[in-house]
């Protein structure tokens, strides 16, 4: 049985990590209802302008009119975007997210049998793509075409208000130049998807080019998320001066603008589910320090009894003398 000064040790310790955890849903708890309002007001914005998109597509079938709406006939390489966070102690946040992306790039080189670019947002997702290519390079059973593989650009995830349209007009222009260049032919991007405070989903939406996501393989299609229901479809424009200007300024910036709503979905998840496994660490912290308390009781309580024994025991001897 521990010792009195062992378990004492230990509800000090635990009282310190209860204390951490404290420290810690209070700081998500304070960030989280801003980052909840800010997904819930963007969301209708990013719904119109996807209606405006697919109707400009559909209108401009058969033209050139901007390169992030054409398709390629052939998929050579695919982009991926996977926005996560620079810190742990969220839960499964982190890893749910950076396993469905996984599982969407060993998709896409199965059917295409190409190399996958990676834009990573966030430490963890950085972190967690460099050690599973390094693995595929040290293992001997996946074929070659898996292990070409590579970070293209990482960006940290410490987001504030302030930067964080600035951060994501640079995401956003590595993405589209990645598109552009012919470096990838699709994007990818990968992002938890913010339900409410309990629940959180990891989702891949296609991102690039700008046009509803078709794909052969049903695998893919079970991975990926469907495209958005269109409310407004069959609406025609009239562009002034000319379609090339005006969607010349308005493509790239609904690209910006999808990035920055996947953006704002991960903070919001990212938060909501720090706060509730701080919690959750929190709850367990003091079950842990009431259990040990309880141990304590009991052992300080036998140690007293032997004590009393052992005077009772040497009163009754000098007796006897």
């Amino acid at each position: 049985m521990p010792t009195t000064r062992e378990i004492r040790r230990r509800i000090n310790s635990v009282k310190n990590i209860n204390q951490v955890t404290r420290a810690l849903e209070a700081v998500a708890a304070s960030r989280v209802r801003k980052a909840q309002d800010a997904v819930i007001a963007s969301r209708p914005y990013a719904q119109y302008a996807y209606d405006v998109l697919v109707n400009v597509a559909a209108q401009s079938q058969g033209t050139d009119i901007h390169p992030l709406l054409k398709g390629r006939d052939k998929i050579n390489a695919v982009g991926i975007l996977l926005i996560t966070g620079d810190r742990g102690l969220a839960g499964a946040y982190n890893a749910r997210i950076i396993q469905r992306a996984k599982q969407v790039a060993w998709q896409r080189v199965e059917d295409h049998q190409c190399p996958v670019r990676w834009v990573t947002v966030g430490r963890r997702g950085s972190t967690a793509i460099r050690r599973w290519i390094a693995n595929l390079h040290e293992d001997e059973d996946p074929p070659e075409i898996f292990k070409q593989q590579e970070i293209v650009y990482a960006f940290p995830a410490a987001f504030t208000d302030p930067d964080l349209g600035d951060v994501v007009a640079r995401i956003a222009q590595v993405v589209t130049d990645e598109f552009i260049s012919g470096q990838v032919d699709e994007v990818f991007v990968a992002y938890t998807h913010f339900i409410n405070t309990m629940t959180q989903k990891p989702r891949v939406l296609p991102l690039l080019p700008l046009r509803p996501f078709e794909a052969q393989d049903r695998r893919i299609m079970d991975l990926v998320e469907p495209d958005p229901e269109v409310k407004n479809r069959g609406l025609a424009y009239i562009y002034e001066p000319d379609a090339a200007s005006v969607l010349g300024e308005v493509i790239p910036r609904f690209t910006t603008l999808q990035i920055l709503h996947a953006v704002r979905e991960s903070l919001s998840s990212e938060h909501s589910a720090r706060m509730v496994a701080m919690r959750n660490a929190s709850d367990s912290a003091e079950a842990l320090g009431e259990a040990l308390q309880l141990e304590y009781n009991k052992a300080r309580q036998l140690a007293i009894t032997s004590e009393l024994l052992d005077i009772i025991g040497g009163v009754e001897a000098m007796k006897l003398d």
